[in-house]
């Protein structure tokens, strides 16, 4: 079993071009014991182990830097953010930017909500709801939209696009189906959105690859183009 060490992971994060200082490590270290002593009660996630925690939930949240510089973004939402992956990471270690973390799932919100008071991060919102509730009053809203490990793209593409600014991104946090992307096309075009870059990455010999999709909006979405969740479910684009 491929597992992260506090020092390979603090290199491989110096790799992204990110800077880690004892303030981030202490805030990550009670972050990872939070979680495990949460989810003996309460269903967050399946990875308990500490070295599993900093490779797969925190270096693989991190790895959104690879195509996005988060220092010039003024706001993120994550939804589906679950434990907080990755935008809860990502506030950590990008403390002005102002982040929405959003779940539909209140037992996820309210462990994040314990959390933002035990890590002391400011300038985070947390969303009880579900991402289609949130497209009316925060139409072309986002500098980045993104969500890992949540649904299939073309159904994640039409959630997604509405909130982001014209020219701005969603960027999918995805494993290594590739058929999927191919699949969106359609979806990304009919929500305005071209693809400008697909990073393909080996996450670890173990856990496999990564493809992270950044996805430009290249026009404004207006109300009338916004569907309603049942028919995006039931007749994807």
């Amino acid at each position: 079993m491929v597992k992260m060490k506090i020092n390979e992971f603090i290199e491989k994060v110096k790799e992204l071009g990110l800077e880690i200082t004892d303030e981030k490590l202490k805030q990550l270290e009670i972050y990872a014991n939070f979680l495990r002593e949460y989810n003996e009660h309460t269903n967050l996630t399946a990875i308990t182990n500490i070295e599993d925690i900093y490779l797969k939930h925190f270096y693989d949240s991190l790895t959104l830097t690879k195509v996005i510089d988060l220092n010039i973004c003024e706001n993120l939402l994550d939804f589906g953010t679950g434990a907080g992956f990755p935008g809860m990471v990502i506030k950590i270690f990008f403390p002005s930017l102002k982040v929405t973390l959003l779940d539909s799932n209140i037992k996820k919100i309210k462990f994040l909500t314990e959390l933002k008071d035990k890590i002391h991060v400011d300038n985070l919102e947390l969303i009880n709801t579900r991402v289609e509730s949130l497209r009316n009053e925060r139409l072309n809203y986002y500098d980045v939209v993104t969500a890992r490990a949540v649904t299939n793209m073309p159904v994640l593409t039409e959630l997604a696009m509405p909130l982001v600014k014209e020219n701005k991104y969603f960027i999918a946090m995805k494993g290594s189906n590739t058929e999927e992307v191919e699949n969106s096309k359609n979806a990304i075009s009919k929500m305005h959105g071209t693809i400008e870059e697909i990073n393909t990455f080996l996450l670890s010999d173990e856990t496999g690859m990564r493809n992270i999709i950044k996805v430009k909006k290249i026009k404004e979405t207006i109300l009338s183009e916004l569907r309603p969740y049942e028919k995006i479910i039931k007749k994807p684009y």
